[in-house]
């Protein structure tokens, strides 16, 4: 049975090294290439021939368009429109990223700590840097809890400090850790399916539906990367 973990492997691509630093152009790199490529040959065929009545093209962007208007809407408000660019970029990066990985043969980056916790950390560095800007150090007014006891704080802002501080991991690896484990599971029951061979119907069956439901999570975690930013962003802006 091929192992399961093999197709998370870094492979160099094209060996860089300057000043014994590693910038080799690897597979991750090649599919988050090909992942903005994906990205603007849709979105710039999508709107390239614009029509009252829309094409199927033009009606699923303007789906997305209308999908990420709404959610900034819902969670940030009017405010938060400015930022639409950024929460745009995010979900259909993070998507086509997951959805790339589901092709035979291919990458998927968005199953890395490492990609996952520098975006995670980009966002965090980003929203902590508006509320300055917007607030001063009335932004740090987040960490004090309203309506809670002075005998309550000393205990209470620790906690909420180290909440703040754990946003960039909770929000990196809860998509590391659910396309890694998706994709290594979708291997698992490949390797049975050749291992047992008349009788791999079944977890060829088990693969099928497990291809499904891996399209519906690279959905969910765009989701869920994107509406966790909006709502870091709200804290940010509104100071709630």
């Amino acid at each position: 049975m091929a192992d399961p973990i093999h197709q998370f492997e870094i492979k160099k691509i094209i060996p860089i090294e300057i000043n014994n630093i590693d910038l080799s152009f690897t597979n991750s790199s090649l599919f988050m290439m090909l992942t903005v490529l994906f990205i603007s040959i849709f979105l710039i065929s999508s709107i390239k021939k614009k029509k009252i009545i829309p094409t199927r093209l033009q009606s699923v962007s303007e789906i997305f368009y209308e999908f990420i208007a709404n959610m900034i809407n819902d969670n940030i408000g009017n405010k938060g429109q400015k930022f639409f660019p950024l929460i745009f970029t995010l979900f259909t990066f993070i998507l086509f990223g997951n959805l790339l990985g589901l092709l035979p043969y291919s990458f998927t980056f968005t199953s890395h700590i490492i990609v996952t916790f520098v975006m995670a950390m980009f966002i965090f560095l980003f929203v902590t840097l508006i509320g300055i800007m917007m607030h001063g150090f009335k932004f740090f007014g987040l960490f004090v809890p309203k309506g809670v006891p002075m005998a309550m704080l000393p205990l209470m802002v620790p906690i909420e400090i180290i909440s703040y501080l754990s946003r960039p991991v909770s929000l990196s690896i809860r998509l590391f850790a659910n396309m890694m484990a998706g994709h290594t599971m979708l291997k698992v029951f490949a390797g049975f399916i050749f291992s047992l061979g008349l009788f791999g119907i079944a977890p060829l069956i088990v693969d099928v539906a497990l291809t499904a439901f891996e399209v519906l999570v690279a959905f969910l975690q765009a989701y869920v990367f994107t509406v966790l930013t909006c709502l870091y962003l709200n804290d940010a802006i509104n100071l709630h």
